[in-house]
């Protein structure tokens, strides 16, 4: 149901997450015997909490990415991901969220995180709802709730109840997209800080152990 707000701007409502996503789904539980497998051995790759920086995701180089063998993969396919999904931190520290694009489609993801998915004609999209749910309005109402004095928490039922605030479409679309055309550059930046890392590690190995001279 659409609730209006007396401190929102003319013309914005408020919708509940629960009521705004066609699924709120936590990653399926892990074996132990599958722990430490990577996607060198084969699988399905598999997303975790610790990816999730900058609102995007950011694994580690394609062999060392943990993975799921196949033959339960197959038995997963409900919890595969898909363009436009939303995931987010439920434990430790909770609230870190990230967009899911076409690099991850099909990939899973970790038991401590919970994908957001939405209906194909919905009110709100999901570039607009991860910028909603990065805000510190958001965050804050996130880390209130999270239960657990040791190991925080936030049950798929308590983040249902966060309040979306929602524009006109056409300023929906406009605040989602500038948002998210800043999160793809801290991306790529990112990347190019992650490559230049390693290169220098590499170079001064080089270096220091005469392989290569110093350029006069």
């Amino acid at each position: 149901m659409t609730t209006t707000d007396e401190f929102a701007p003319r013309g914005w409502s408020r919708r509940s997450l629960r009521e705004l996503c066609a699924s709120i789904q936590t990653g399926p539980g892990q074996r132990s015997e599958d722990r430490g497998r990577t996607r060198a051995n084969g699988g399905t790759p598999l997303v975790l909490p610790r990816d999730l920086r900058g609102r995007r995701i950011f694994t580690e180089e394609a062999a060392a990415v943990p993975a799921v063998p196949w033959e339960r993969a197959r038995t997963l396919v409900k919890y595969e991901l898909a363009e436009g999904d939303i995931l987010l931190t439920r434990t430790g520290t909770v609230g870190r969220c990230a967009l899911v694009t076409g690099e991850h489609v099909g990939w899973l993801f970790h038991p401590n995180l919970v994908r957001l998915r939405l209906p194909e004609a919905g009110p709100v999209t999901a570039a607009y709802l991860v910028a909603c749910l990065s805000a510190t309005t958001a965050q804050d109402w996130i880390r209130s709730r999270a239960a657990g004095a040791v190991i925080p928490s936030l049950s798929i039922r308590t983040l249902g109840e966060l309040s979306v605030l929602l524009p006109p479409a056409a300023e929906q679309a406009a605040i989602g997209a500038t948002l998210a055309a800043l999160d793809d550059k801290i991306q790529a930046h990112t990347e190019i800080a992650r490559v230049t890392g390693a290169y220098r590690g590499v170079l001064v190995d080089a270096l220091m152990s005469g392989v290569l001279s110093p350029e006069p």
